[in-house]
């Protein structure tokens, strides 16, 4: 890796386990010192310690390994740049790269709602709704701005278990745990709602 500031964007290998014990404060943050000085090794030596567990965070979030793993590419580009910035007095280390991975994962997740959304209910309910292309293709034929407002005429309780199943990835005994409802209940809000979006979407 270059020692220069662009050192954090060539792509590093990306961990295949979690690493077994949560690696010290002290350590951790002698390490981002250095990346703050500028120094490579330091960046390689950190990831070597946190990635795995960075990756597990982002792997729960996306639920996605493809882009979870470019996630943790660019929160390691955004450490890079940011290590300055960490503050011992306010808080670990470790919880500081954890909620730039969150933030990361959270970021992507908006970007992917438009595309995530249409991709399960052309594959679930709708093939008539399968668009050939990227997910700036599909808005570009209006489907982005039909599903929105489609989305919008869903009764609230029945919405959030949409987005649930097709923004987070929940099972449906999942989603039934998390709003306190019966799992019956919940399987039928998600197929009707479904069976709403496509008439709406179809009208």
């Amino acid at each position: 890796m270059s020692t220069t500031d662009d050192a954090a964007t060539g792509r590093l290998s990306v961990p295949s386990a979690p690493t077994a014990t949560e690696p010290g404060s002290a350590e951790l943050e002698a390490l981002l010192a250095r990346c703050a000085s500028r120094d490579a090794a330091a960046l390689e030596a950190l990831y070597a310690l946190v990635a795995p567990i960075l990756l597990g965070v982002l792997l729960k979030m996306l639920r996605r390994r493809d882009l979870a793993e470019d996630a943790l590419q660019d929160v390691f580009v955004k450490v890079w740049q940011q290590a300055g910035q960490f503050d011992r007095i306010r808080g670990r280390p470790l919880a500081w790269l954890i909620s730039i991975a969150r933030y990361r994962a959270i970021d992507l997740q908006r970007s992917q709602r438009p595309m995530l959304a249409l991709t399960a209910l052309h594959l679930e309910l709708e093939p008539s709704l399968q668009v050939a292309g990227t997910a700036a293709d599909a808005m570009g034929l209006g489907l982005g701005g039909a599903l929105a407002r489609c989305l919008d005429e869903i009764a609230a309780p029945q919405r959030r278990c949409l987005a649930l199943a097709y923004e987070q990835g929940l099972s449906h005994g999942e989603i039934a745990r998390a709003v306190g409802e019966p799992l019956g209940t919940v399987k039928s809000w998600v197929r009707r709602s479904l069976l709403s979006l496509r008439r709406c979407i179809e009208s």
